[in-house]
């Protein structure tokens, strides 16, 4: 009996659409292993089981992502040349190796360790031939001699596959990766500092997670699918109104209970909302993770305003869409198909939400204000404490519950839109401060920043950025080279005002 049947036994003899509290947390454990996707393949759930826990964490991808590595050098003992005859070369190999393979158990990526280190141009072709075989998703290549350069580049260009490469300090100069480390494809770490080699299995395993991602999408409109050429996702448009049919249809049963009273308990302060806004908040999210399971999806974005301003639902999904980002499972809003993909950009590529927003300048002070009605609070990482949230209701329709989430002063971000699949515009800046409504309209989650390398705030290019904690230019740039998306700064410098020339 697979975990999947088991749940759904265990769900039968303790009528867990009603769902006791005992009932509830052990449901919880018992799914935490579960997979949910998997499980709900071919079929709908039954009316009686709209109460069924559902585990939010099993909807973010987890894919088998296998990335081969192997040593590029010239053969030992080395007589004058870099590295020189000071650096212990197998004992390095030894070192650095057991390193990656811990790196590779935290990111989550398969590291098959080739022992030959390649010494010679056969040995590189044989290699290329091996793993045009294998297909694996990323090479990762250690350098340790001069020699192992025209390996490297042997291999990017025959391979045809994502090569990773480590040069530690003492493996080359700049003229000789000025061209290859700019290559599509190609990404190489040239430092003593290992923890970007762990980013690189990161970028490996978030193309594999575009890929395996199913993102739903609420409008109005007939069902519709596609799958996106370059990230790989897959685009599924299903009608408006299958998330307030499925709302109408959740219980109040102790799941919705004890996710109201958490947040209520885990806020600063609660403003406006009731504990029944907070009750159909909950509903909300249960209702958006059975929809998910039901759909066979891994993240969605939602016509909420459209559902909202019609009355289709009583409540906005801004809780839950919070709770998703925290879990790492992206919820968008307004069924923006490219905010959502930028939303999945730090979630995938850095372990942390992300905040879609409404840019807005602030021409005083000459800062972009990014302001919206969803903001996740583990903005440190998912793994790390939340930053404090007030819970307010949503402004534009003062309805139900929308978390102001209070942005670290001084904390440096990053701004990403992608624009397709195949262009991403991508700017840093500082925030300032946090910005409160009133007296200032707009969104609950509210804030200013001080923008890096642009002159004027009403320069900034894009509409639903998405702002993520972190300084993180270099990174993206080389996500992004390493899959040949372009990427776009906004304006360093504005233009003068040029006036007509006449006399007032």
């Amino acid at each position: 009996m697979d975990s999947q049947q088991h749940h759904h036994q265990q769900a039968s003899k303790c009528n867990c659409c009603s769902m006791s509290r005992r009932c509830f947390l052990a449901t919880a454990g018992a799914a935490a292993g579960a997979a949910a996707l998997a499980g709900a393949a071919g079929k709908a759930y039954a009316a009686d089981n709209f109460g069924e826990y559902v585990n939010l964490a099993d909807l973010r991808p987890r894919p088998k992502v296998r990335i081969t590595y192997v040593i590029a050098r010239q053969t030992p003992p080395y007589w004058l040349g870099w590295p020189g005859t000071s650096y212990d070369v197998e004992g390095w190999r030894q070192r650095y190796g057991a390193e990656f393979a811990e790196m590779a158990g935290r990111v989550g990526v398969e590291l098959n360790t080739i022992d030959a280190p390649i010494e010679n141009k056969k040995a590189a072709e044989a290699f290329i031939n091996k793993i045009k075989t294998e297909k694996p998703d990323a090479v990762l290549i250690m350098i340790q001699h001069f020699a192992g350069w025209e390996y490297i580049k042997m291999i990017a260009d025959g391979a045809g596959l994502p090569t990773l490469v480590f040069a530690p300090i003492g493996m080359c100069f700049t003229t000789m990766i000025d061209k290859l480390s700019r290559q599509n494809g190609v990404h190489i770490v040239s430092s003593l500092e290992t923890s970007g080699v762990e980013q690189a299995m990161r970028m490996v395993r978030a193309k594999r997670q575009f890929e395996e991602t199913r993102l739903l999408v609420l409008r109005k409109g007939d069902r519709n699918e596609k799958k996106l050429a370059r990230l790989g996702t897959t685009i599924k448009g299903i009608p408006r109104d299958s998330l307030p049919a499925l709302f109408a249809k959740m219980p109040e049963n102790d799941e919705a209970q004890e996710t109201a009273e958490r947040m209520m308990k885990a806020a600063q302060k609660v403003v406006e909302p009731t504990k029944q806004d907070a009750l159909n908040a909950a509903r909300s999210f249960m209702a958006a993770k059975r929809l998910m399971v039901d759909e066979q999806a891994n993240a969605i974005t939602t016509d909420c305003l459209g559902m909202v301003t019609q009355k289709d639902v009583p409540t906005p999904p801004c809780m839950a869409a919070a709770m998703f980002q925290d879990a790492g499972v992206t919820y968008g809003c307004e069924a923006d198909v490219d905010g959502a993909l930028s939303l999945m950009f730090p979630s995938y590529v850095f372990d942390k939400p992300g905040f879609m927003n409404d840019p807005v300048p602030e021409t005083v002070k000459n800062l972009l204000i990014v302001a919206h009605c969803v903001s996740g609070t583990k903005l440190n990482g998912f793994d790390q404490p939340a930053e404090p949230f007030v819970m307010r209701n949503h402004s534009e329709s003062a309805l139900g519950v929308s978390l102001q989430v209070l942005w670290k002063e001084g904390q440096p971000v990053t701004l990403v839109k992608l624009r397709g699949d195949n262009e991403l515009i991508l700017d840093t800046g500082t925030v300032v401060s946090n910005v409160q409504t009133p007296p200032a309209g707009g969104c609950r989650t509210n804030f200013e920043v001080l923008m890096d390398r642009v002159e004027d705030a009403r320069d900034v290019l894009g509409f639903h950025q998405v702002v993520f904690y972190g300084n993180h230019r270099r990174q993206v740039m080389d996500f992004c080279q390493l899959y040949g998306i372009k990427v776009v700064n906004s304006p360093e410098r504005t233009q003068l005002p040029q006036g007509d020339g006449k006399k007032a």
